[in-house]
């Protein structure tokens, strides 16, 4: 059995949403929740060849890199190559919006209400580093673990924000060729994973996350250049939060058009007329692409999606709304200190003229070229964090890690997932490579034995930093990380 209460208020209205469908809806409450992980793009360069490693199903339709996996089968949480960010866990209908999306290479993208970073990742794997992501999130702590995904994805075009949707509004009128809104909402597709989403669930939060919805829409207009791709998303599935937003925004947004899309299989389209009639809901234009996915439909929990194009502007000032003052870069001999670490250690250069180099305090940041001004906005992450300059010394950054191959580096260590050495270093603790007591069919490459700085893997994929000395590797994964054994 389920064990959920479902609130007798949202039971009475699925089942004047649904009719004959309301048994089959509440049914597919008792089987376990389906369970996928998507692949990263960024990291795996064969993933057909990557999942004969792993006890993973089929491929999640609308989604070419997700797939399914069972709990019992494989804890795929708690697996090494999770930490290397080779794959990220994600709800399966969740991978719908940012597949909508579109995504083109170069292009600049905001997933405006971003956290935890599924999405963000997903989009960051489809742009394959190139052009520019602003993955926001306008709660603090929430924005955390979004740029911990984000740093573990190992993204390197992405700039992590902390802002209310009015503020980055202001700064970037017309910017961005694509937005993802995948909007704060009531839940009712989160009640099987979150008893909390039950428990405050009710007709009242409905209503507010509605009007709240429509105030977030209304700043996502004002950053989407004419012509651009908006994706609006909920993991609800009130219509006063659904159809019921799209037709608001679309009566004082008439510039806009909802995008007729493919279905995959168990989808259908939105914009039911009894569902709206139900709730008094005026049938708008369009409404009939939206999309929805229902439980009892999919191998998934639901989710909403809508589609729309800004229309084009034909006046000379379309042009000017999407340009903006650039970041500027710190000078070669300001980042003298990561140059030598980098010549020391890398085989991979990451200055020239593409290159834009801030300072945090410490802390040194690439950033993508042209990348906008960041003065006065709460920014956790403006860039791939490279490390941080201390005395006579630069410390490579965790994300850094992350951020490039096994075969970017000078000096490498690796093991494979089933090796203790993996989790004594997930647990931060020395390791001595190499002897007869090295047994665990490693890869050793020492190249440069006065480069301290090695690379530690799990096969193929980088795990984090340790500094080597005489067949000692002194661990450097960050402490918060640390998992015990």
């Amino acid at each position: 059995m389920t064990g959920i209460i479902f609130p007798s208020e949202f039971s009475d209205r699925m089942q004047k949403m649904l009719r004959n469908e309301s048994e089959a809806f509440f049914a597919s409450y008792e089987r376990p929740a389906y369970k996928a992980l998507r692949l990263n793009p960024l990291k795996i360069d064969d993933a057909r060849s990557f999942c004969e490693e792993l006890p993973v199903g089929g491929s999640v339709p609308w989604e070419e890199l997700g797939h399914y996996y069972e709990e019992d089968v494989f804890a795929a949480g708690k697996h090494p190559y999770h930490e290397a960010g080779v794959y990220y866990i994600q709800e399966p209908s969740a991978m719908a919006p940012a597949a909508y999306l579109d995504v083109r290479e170069g292009e600049r993208i905001l997933d405006l209400c971003a956290a935890p970073g599924g999405k963000s990742t997903q989009i960051a794997g489809l742009m394959g580093g190139s052009g520019l992501l602003v993955a926001n999130e306008i709660n603090p702590s929430r924005a955390k673990i979004l740029s911990e995904n984000i740093e573990r994805f190992g993204v390197i075009n992405a700039i992590v924000t902390n802002e209310t949707p009015d503020r980055l509004a202001a700064r970037f009128p017309g910017y961005f060729d694509r937005i993802l809104v995948d909007a704060p909402c009531s839940g009712e597709g989160m009640f099987r994973k979150n008893q909390e989403a039950v428990n405050e669930w009710s007709t009242e939060n409905v209503a507010m996350c509605a009007s709240r919805q429509d105030e977030i829409l209304a700043q996502a207009d004002l950053m989407l250049r004419p012509g651009g791709r908006l994706v609006y998303s909920t993991c609800t599935f009130a219509v006063e939060e659904d159809e019921g937003t799209i037709g608001r925004f679309l009566q004082k947004h008439p510039y806009y058009r909802v995008v007729q899309v493919p279905l995959y299989e168990g989808m259908e389209n939105g914009g039911r007329s009894d569902c709206l009639a139900f709730l008094g809901i005026e049938p708008a234009e369009g409404l009939s692409e939206t999309i929805r996915l229902w439980p009892h439909k999919v191998k998934g929990e639901g989710h909403f999606v809508a589609v729309l194009i800004k229309e084009e502007e034909t006046d000379a000032k379309a042009a000017e709304r999407a340009s903006g003052r650039l970041q500027s870069s710190l000078s070669e001999q300001e980042i003298r200190p990561f140059l030598d670490f980098q010549r020391s250690h890398l085989k991979t250069e990451y200055t020239g003229e593409n290159s834009v180099f801030v300072r945090f305090g410490d802390s040194l940041y690439r950033l993508m070229p042209e990348a906008p001004c960041l003065d006065g906005l709460k920014v956790l992450r403006p860039g791939l964090h490279l490390g941080t300059f201390l005395k006579n010394r630069f410390e490579p950054a965790h994300a850094l890690a992350h951020a490039i191959r096994m075969t970017d580096a000078v000096n490498v260590v690796s093991y494979p997932p089933q090796s203790r050495k993996i989790r004594e270093f997930l647990n931060g603790q020395t390791c001595r490579i190499g002897g007869e007591n090295d047994a665990e069919n490693g890869v050793i490459r020492i190249s440069d034995k006065d480069a301290p700085w090695t690379l530690f893997g799990v096969g193929d994929y980088p795990l984090g930093w340790c500094k080597h000395t005489s067949g000692v590797l002194k661990n450097h994964y960050p402490k918060g990380l640390r998992i015990p054994i």
